[in-house]
């Protein structure tokens, strides 16, 4: 075996697909106009068929249309064709991807399509064949080679059909006004639906389990209820209001100064300028404004009131970065 086979050839790959990318991009057959039209109108939900590797590649892109706006589904032809078409009503439509365009399954459906009277549009590599001729809509995916350098695994033509499935659902996202509110709502799990939901109210540490004080009460009291609640900063109120806070950077520097700390009021020490943060602010907007003003801390609000606090370890904690 030659030396640096491997990353010779896998580069070589990698950049034939990626020139194949350019050259299809720059073609008159990059043109999505009518097919993007006809989804964005349609008032059903949008059905991908596929065999083989276009069945995967019409998998992908069935889940990226689902997960941008555009409700879709993955179905095989060959379950269609025995029972499933059943799902698919007049409303819908059914893109079919055949890098041939005589996907056997897929021709055999086109009957019952036509009998049901369902939109069915194309991705294939031939204007001509039976799949594009009995399509409403035909988008037509040539490559110049495959990757593969016996010019026989679906490889670069993949990969632009699938490019340009990503292409689609970008471009019917935009035209829906598609938002990041909206994408949170199909991606609750993980860190990503987290970002996107995760709100502070949800983490935050609430009032009543905060380590308040009077701001009559000294910095020995201060410290003893700093250290049981285990927060690293108290919240000081005069009355029912909240004046200011001291944190555990604020104790080290008055230490220092070699202070009686039972003499120490807090009324003298603490901060009554401080950060806070709206209750239904994400998360991360919160990680942002600590990092934004050097704070690991950050105070609670909602409709004007203290509520609470929330500090950068119950954000790293909770896995949201």
């Amino acid at each position: 075996m030659k030396k640096n086979i491997f990353q010779k050839e896998a580069k070589k790959a990698f950049l034939i697909e990626l020139e194949e990318l350019k050259t299809f991009s720059q073609s008159k057959n990059f043109n999505v106009e009518e097919l993007c039209t006809n989804i964005f109108n349609c008032k059903g939900k949008i059905f991908i068929t596929g065999v083989g590797k276009s069945g995967h590649i019409a998998n992908k892109i069935a889940a990226t249309l689902s997960s941008t706006g555009t409700p879709s589904f993955f179905i095989h032809p060959a379950e269609a064709l025995h029972g499933d078409l059943g799902m698919i009503e007049k409303k819908d439509a059914i893109l079919a991807i055949s890098k041939s365009g005589e996907s056997k399954e897929i021709c055999e459906l086109i009957p019952a399509i036509k009998l049901k009277k369902i939109d069915l549009y194309s991705i294939t590599e031939n204007i001509d064949s039976t799949i594009a001729q009995a399509s409403k809509t035909h988008i037509l995916v040539r490559v110049n080679r495959e990757a593969c350098p016996n010019d026989l695994a679906p490889t670069s033509s993949t990969t632009v059909t699938l490019a340009l499935g990503d292409a689609i659902a970008v471009a019917l996202l935009k035209a829906k006004g598609f938002t990041s509110e909206d994408f949170a709502k199909s991606h609750p799990g993980g860190k990503l639906g987290k970002k996107l939901t995760l709100r502070v109210i949800d983490l935050m540490i609430p009032i009543k389990k905060a380590a308040v004080l009077k701001d009559t009460d000294s910095l020995k009291d201060l410290i003893f209820e700093v250290s049981a609640k285990k927060q690293g900063i108290a919240l000081v109120k005069k009355g029912e209001i909240i004046i200011g806070v001291f944190t555990d950077g604020d104790l080290r520097r008055q230490l220092k100064k070699n202070i009686q700390i039972e003499k120490v009021k807090l009324n003298t020490v603490i901060a009554k300028k401080f950060q806070t943060i709206k209750s239904d602010a994400l998360v991360v907007e919160a990680a942002e404004t600590m990092k934004k003003f050097k704070v690991y801390t950050l105070v609670v609000e909602e409709k004007n009131n203290i509520v609470g606090i929330i500090s950068m370890h119950d954000i790293l904690e909770a896995n949201v970065l």
